[in-house]
């Protein structure tokens, strides 16, 4: 590893590495070892810029939380355009087909790194979430334009939209859903919610 690096490179090369880890291998194989080895530098770096190996993790949950934010962001900018049901599907997809099923897999399968999201946030699973926060906020924007019904309730949709779509992409594993299958989805979901035109 040459000296010098800026800390933010290591941490998102790292971040890189344990993200390939989790995608081929899943949660159980994540380990310091296997992080610092898929990103090409000594194990001692990981605890040079980290606590421990849990609070490497965190902050790699963390920091793709914050990615669903943006992504969330996005999607509320987009308020009043284009298709709702397929607004929903590509950001669900967009979600789904990253590394966020192999990271709930990883805070679902590790108490320490659980315990840990836990103090600072208490409820929920990081990224299912935040995901269903930013989805809550597009559909409220939606609705308050009149492109949902005014009874929505983007609280509920939300979630109900987050569940469905983890169940069509949580075998990591298996073929990916299609694309008509995830836009079918959020149709049912939205249903009588979604105003004609």
């Amino acid at each position: 590893m040459p000296t010098g690096v800026a800390l933010r490179d290591v941490r998102e090369q790292l971040f890189g590495a344990a993200e390939r880890v989790l995608l081929r291998d899943g949660p159980s194989a994540l380990t310091s070892r296997a992080v610092t080895e898929e990103a090409g530098c000594a194990k001692g770096v990981l605890h040079r810029h980290f606590a421990d190996f849990d609070a490497f993790l965190a902050e790699l949950v963390l920091d793709r939380a914050a990615r669903v934010e943006a992504l969330g962001a996005t999607l509320c900018a987009s308020a009043g355009t284009g298709d709702v049901t397929g607004r929903l599907a590509d950001a669900l997809t967009e979600l789904f087909e990253s590394v966020a099923v192999a990271i709930v897999g990883l805070v679902t399968s590790r108490d320490g790194l659980r315990a840990r999201l836990r103090r600072d946030r208490p409820t929920g699973v990081p990224l299912l979430t935040d995901a269903a926060s930013a989805l809550a906020a597009y559909l409220a924007a939606e609705r308050d334009l009149g492109r949902l019904a005014p009874d929505a309730d983007p609280d509920v949709l939300a979630p109900t939209l987050i569940g469905a779509a983890h169940l069509l992409f949580a075998d990591r594993t298996g073929p990916r859903p299609g694309a008509e299958t995830v836009r079918r989805t959020v149709a049912t979901v939205m249903g009588g919610a979604l105003r004609d035109g």
